[in-house]
């Protein structure tokens, strides 16, 4: 973590204009614990589970914030974005409540049960190979050809604002916390809940977590800018990111801790955890931060743990391998 905050792409205001903007809209998530969780690590930790919002995870925040301040031009024209699935709901979601056209660009991986609820939105779908192409190239390009408003799924401020909008509801819920630990991928969730974190807590612990192979943020800190790494292969399919985004980068070496790193297997056993003992539902990526708990990689002085579960959007295909 480093000092200074004037030039990050937004604030703590920014966070709660988002918190406003979203009111009546957005679920406010539950937030669980377990007695053998605890028991586990040695700590007590707090889920907030966002595998219950609208689209079954934290990006449809993000989403409707950004989408429902277009002018009645970017209305009409529509919206594009590039998404290996959860932040595509999110967008199709949005555009959808809005009355508003929708793109969605997606990795031919992308797991069925988001590419299916994607399209079951209303947004249409054009598929793409991220071994192959840069999906990030890929929508500028689109967004040109069709004249569509690019909702990028994290290096935008409104996306960043409204992911950070979790953060104030488990805080609000869970004011004492030593630590908050969350998934990164290209860093919306973790720059936005930082910088609303910090904002209420000055002295809270913001920590990310990574797997083995899409390390790309935890190796971009160590070296002090933004890496570029392989096409991850981890089975967090929400986490497949390259390099981190040009506006959440900043915003982590500012205010974030520490980012961890655990595997794909630690993930499998925090899904298997999760679903056996707490009769709970998530995605890889929602597991990531529990994996982290369950492993002890999370700081021990860290008693009281407040855990972003990031979305429950679980291919079933996967979730039948967990045993196999």
């Amino acid at each position: 973590m480093t000092a200074g905050t004037n030039e990050l792409a937004i604030s703590f205001a920014d966070v709660r204009d988002a918190e406003r903007q979203l009111a009546g809209t957005v679920n406010r998530t539950p937030i669980f614990s377990s007695r053998t969780l605890d028991e586990l690590t040695g700590r007590r930790i707090f889920m907030k589970c966002e595998s219950f919002q609208r689209t079954g995870s934290f990006k449809f925040r993000g989403a409707y914030n950004a989408i429902s301040r277009l002018n009645a031009e970017q209305r009409a024209t529509g919206v594009i974005a590039y998404s290996s699935g959860n932040h595509a709901q999110g967008v199709a979601r949005s555009a959808q409540l809005l009355g508003i056209p929708a793109v969605v660009i997606m990795p031919t991986d992308a797991p069925s049960v988001k590419v299916d609820a994607t399209r079951e939105y209303g947004a249409e779908i054009i598929f793409y190979d991220r071994q192959q192409v840069d999906g990030e190239d890929y929508q500028h390009q689109l967004a040109a050809e069709r004249g569509m408003t690019l909702i990028h799924p994290y290096d935008h401020p409104h996306i960043m604002a409204g992911q950070g909008t979790a953060a104030l509801e488990l805080l609000a819920d869970i004011p004492d916390l030593d630590a908050l630990v969350m998934p990164v991928g290209g860093g919306g969730l973790l720059a936005g809940c930082a910088i609303a974190a910090k904002g209420l807590r000055p002295d809270i612990h913001v920590l990310g977590v990574e797997t083995t192979g899409a390390d790309d943020t935890k190796q971009s800190l160590d070296k002090g800018e933004r890496v570029v790494i392989p096409p991850p292969p981890t089975i967090a399919d929400g986490i497949r990111l390259r390099t981190p985004g040009d506006l959440t980068f900043p915003v982590v070496q500012a205010l974030v801790d520490d980012v961890l790193v655990i595997t794909d297997d630690d993930v499998r056993d925090a899904l298997r955890f999760v679903l056996t003992r707490m009769k709970l539902i998530i995605e890889p990526s929602g597991a990531v931060p529990v994996a982290a708990a369950l492993r002890g990689t999370i700081p021990d002085a860290y008693e009281r743990v407040g855990i972003i579960i990031s979305g429950g959007n679980i291919d079933p295909a996967l979730l039948a391998t967990l045993w196999s």
